[in-house]
């Protein structure tokens, strides 16, 4: 048996004739930049999400760095995030000559610990950058509250999580800004990068309009310095497309995680945990292992693809030697990183693969 790993290809055939009448559509038009259908996936995001303000962009990265851009973070300021996450996280909070301060994680939603972030806000300190990882919110009620208490902005980087839910709420409504990705492999992918940012805030979303268009204010007058960083017309076409199924293939893919939950919770091994509070998009199903890669070998060997959500923390990334830690300052995204194995993951995974996955694992 041989298993995809993300099963695009099977999800495109099944609404390939929506999906191809989208792209002619925008095709025979050819208005591939700023186009109708931009709008109109904006206002469908907003319909299933509850945001105020949907804008898409050109990628999830760049949807971190317009809600930054939008908070007006300064070189030298602070913004506290996990280590243990995919770079554009904390890369994108440096790029601007912000400095990400890291706090380790919770062993069991892997997300950042809220009751370590206040002992590190400093006078510097602007905002806190929780990640959803893996398809979940972080808690945000003990996050939202500290921030409120410190006056500090909360920007949710939803890139993998985009649908769930933390106390009822959408995940794109949850802190100041929520981004999110539409990677392709994200579970509302696009068909090459895209993103979007979310708010409630009038003023904070007119500003992220105009700056991914370089801070245009009208045509040639430019009220900030910004970024080129619209979703082309295609890509929110196909989106809109995906969108109006998405309800259904995100039950789907949290169907197979309790299918995968079931059939794994009699083996010795460690399964992702969803607070009671929250649901989870399921981006990846992430088990850890002890002996990693001999798993990982021998169940390629039998047609298993896996993956690792992630490998190595941020802060021993060599790029972030400038901050000055070492091995030892965060003892749980260290632990994590090293054990932590992804499955296949998707809306289609059949019973029978789930079966021969976890029988060979």
């Amino acid at each position: 048996m041989q298993i995809d790993f993300a099963n695009l290809q099977y999800q495109y055939k099944l609404y390939k004739t929506e999906i191809d009448d989208a792209i002619h559509a925008v095709l025979d038009k050819s208005n591939y930049i700023m186009g109708n259908e931009v709008i109109d996936l904006e206002e469908s995001l907003q319909t299933f999400t509850g945001a105020k303000h949907a804008i898409t962009c050109s990628s999830g990265t760049d949807a971190l760095l317009l809600a930054m851009m939008a908070l007006d973070i300064q070189p030298d300021d602070e913004i506290i995030t996990t280590p243990f996450t995919f770079i554009a996280t904390a890369e994108t909070i440096a790029f601007l000559k912000a400095k990400p301060v890291f706090v380790d994680i919770d062993e069991k939603t892997y997300n950042i610990d809220p009751s370590k972030i206040e002992e590190k806000i400093t006078s510097k300190t602007k905002a806190i950058m929780p990640v959803s990882l893996y398809g979940q919110p972080a808690d945000m009620d003990a996050i939202q509250a500290i921030a409120d208490k410190h006056n500090l902005k909360v920007i949710v980087d939803g890139a993998q999580s985009f649908g769930s839910t933390f106390n009822g709420k959408t995940d794109s409504t949850l802190g100041d800004i929520s981004t999110t990705s539409f990677f392709p492999a994200k579970p509302l992918g696009c068909f090459g990068d895209g993103g979007a940012v979310f708010t409630d805030d009038e003023v904070l979303a007119a500003k992220m309009k105009s700056l991914r268009v370089h801070g245009q204010s009208k045509r040639y007058h430019h009220q900030y310095i910004g970024m080129g960083g619209r979703m082309d017309t295609l890509q929110c076409a196909i989106v809109d497309v995906k969108l109006k199924h998405y309800a259904k293939d995100l039950a789907l893919r949290q169907e197979v995680a309790a299918k995968y939950t079931e059939v794994l919770q009699a083996k010795d091994l460690v399964l992702p945990f969803v607070d009671k509070r929250a649901t989870s998009a399921f981006a990846q199903y992430s088990i850890r292992v002890q002996n990693r890669e001999v798993v990982q070998s021998k169940l390629k060997e039998q047609g298993i693809p896996t993956a690792v959500h992630y490998p190595m923390p941020l802060h021993l990334q060599e790029c972030f030697f400038y901050l000055g830690h070492e091995e030892g300052d965060f003892p749980i995204a260290e632990t994590v990183s090293s054990e932590i194995m992804s499955l296949p993951m998707n809306p289609y995974v059949s019973d029978e693969e789930i079966e021969f996955i976890v029988g060979k694992l």
